[in-house]
């Protein structure tokens, strides 16, 4: 990936208690971590010749939004012009869940409509991008 002309968001929905919305942060920056290997950096070595792990190698601003938000931007997403961009989506049915096959099973018994989205990750052309979420504050 080019990240002069790529971008990486996370909106996260701003109503959410402080452990969730870093819980989601987590989760979306893992998968997307996994999704995307390039974008983490090689590991570095301090002063002292201390390894640390290589992190991401550019700022993935994180953004507020509603559910009702994300959910819209992720409808629009759905839209051909948007097709390359990588989404990462975390929902309360997620959230909900004990294990990862309690997650499977009810997830596809769930119709997307009724998920209600705690976060989404998204990444790919700035351009694109910035047409989705340009307008959209940062969470603090």
């Amino acid at each position: 990936m080019d990240w002069m002309r790529e971008k990486c968001v996370m909106i996260i929905d701003e109503k959410l208690p402080l452990g969730l919305i870093a819980n989601t942060a987590a989760i979306l920056g893992i998968t997307l971590g996994k999704t995307v290997p390039e974008v983490v950096g090689t590991d570095v070595v301090d002063q002292n010749g201390n390894p640390h792990l290589g992190i991401i190698a550019f700022p993935v601003p994180v953004l507020k939004g509603s559910s009702d938000v994300i959910k819209e931007i992720k409808k629009r997403l759905q839209d051909p012009f948007f097709q390359d961009i990588i989404v990462v989506d975390f929902s309360d049915l997620a959230q909900e869940c004990k294990t990862y096959d309690e997650y499977k099973e009810k997830m596809a018994a769930m119709p997307e409509q009724a998920l209600q989205y705690l976060g989404i990750a998204i990444c790919g052309s700035k351009k694109e991008i910035n047409t989705l979420t340009g307008n959209m504050p940062l969470l603090r």
